[in-house]
């Protein structure tokens, strides 16, 4: 739409769009610059398998077990010891208050939901620990 004028020096009704155009290619280039960089995922810890199936583990490793307690609940443990959900925090925090290495692995039945082990993750973080990492029935399984 132009306005008709004598001279063409009056008022115009378009809007001049070239500065427009530049700063919305200046956004695209530095998008594009910056997405590369905030691609990010999980860490993931996975113990190997022992070379020697009859090895022992080390004793050092903590692993806490998330089970069915056969009543339609969770049962967990620590290396083996039982533990209730309430006392898992203190005994995890009092089990890496004097190591360096602060490493736990989880290991949950088949059959439970990620919801039965987010609280064994959310109370490990909370007791300091570094690294988590989730045991699969895949890596029990390799010679």
């Amino acid at each position: 739409m132009a306005m008709a004028s004598g001279e063409g020096k009056g008022a115009r009704s378009a809007i001049n769009v070239t500065p427009l155009i530049d700063v919305l290619l200046v956004l695209l280039i530095i998008f594009m610059v910056i997405q590369p960089n905030l691609q990010r995922g999980l860490e993931a810890l996975a113990p190997q398998p022992p070379k020697d199936p009859g090895e022992e583990p080390n004793p050092r490793t903590v692993v806490v077990q998330v089970l069915p307690d056969g009543k339609g609940g969770t049962a967990y443990s620590i290396n083996e010891d039982t533990v209730q959900l309430p006392d898992l925090e203190p005994k995890l925090t009092g089990i890496f208050k004097a190591r360096n290495d602060r490493v736990m692995f989880v290991k949950g039945d088949k059959d439970l939901d990620f919801g039965a082990i987010f609280p064994v993750i959310d109370g490990g973080h909370k007791a300091g620990v570094d690294n988590i990492g989730i045991i699969t029935p895949g890596v029990e399984r390799e010679p």
